[in-house]
């Protein structure tokens, strides 16, 4: 009796290993190949033939001529995918304040003739410290400088983050929001 519940325990453990360990991992991996290539493959993005980096995650731009993604909230780089989380800093704490005016501080002195108010997006990071993409009020507000330093005209500039900017994820969830690698490589093509 129990050689025979052993029997059927070990052919149901080798059947559900080859379903679930070898099918359908080849299944799925051949449906994303097929459909979303681009997806399944990271969101690389390229420039000149070289791989610059992904759709899906940000990256630190600390020039004043480009655009300015949200805050990483990651260690011991920004934007570091291997340590993705937040700061889990609450609103009172001191560190959390402290990383605020610096923030603010950074975005007056690269534009010290702006007096819009800074959108939050420029000075909080997101839950994941990873976040490619600024809401439209973020690029809208960097639009001054990064024309003044690039030598181009606000209008042109603002023009090339209207083209960037993706609307909302299937027509009605989210907020419209610009990719801030994508935003900065237009204006590349541009300046060339």
């Amino acid at each position: 009796m129990i050689q025979k519940q052993v029997k059927s325990a070990f052919l149901i453990f080798v059947f559900l290993t080859i379903i679930t360990g070898i099918i359908y991992p080849l299944l799925v991996t051949a449906i994303a190949q097929t459909f979303f290539q681009h997806q399944a493959n990271g969101s690389i993005v390229f420039k000149d033939g070289r791989p610059i980096g992904s759709s899906l995650i940000g990256q630190s731009f600390d020039d004043p001529k480009y655009f300015w993604g949200r805050p990483s909230a990651t260690s011991p780089r920004p934007y570091n995918a291997s340590t993705s989380s937040s700061s889990n800093l609450g609103p009172l704490n001191e560190a959390l304040r402290q990383a605020l005016e610096a923030r603010i501080k950074a975005l007056q002195s690269a534009d010290p003739e702006s007096k819009q108010p800074i959108p939050i997006d420029l000075v909080t990071a997101s839950a994941s410290g990873l976040d490619p993409h600024i809401s439209i009020a973020a690029a809208m507000y960097q639009v001054p400088r990064v024309a003044r330093l690039r030598g181009m005209p606000r209008e042109k500039v603002a023009q090339i983050v209207k083209e960037n900017t993706q609307g909302r994820f299937l027509w009605v969830m989210g907020e419209p929001t610009v990719n801030v690698l994508q935003l900065n490589l237009t204006l590349d093509k541009y300046e060339r």
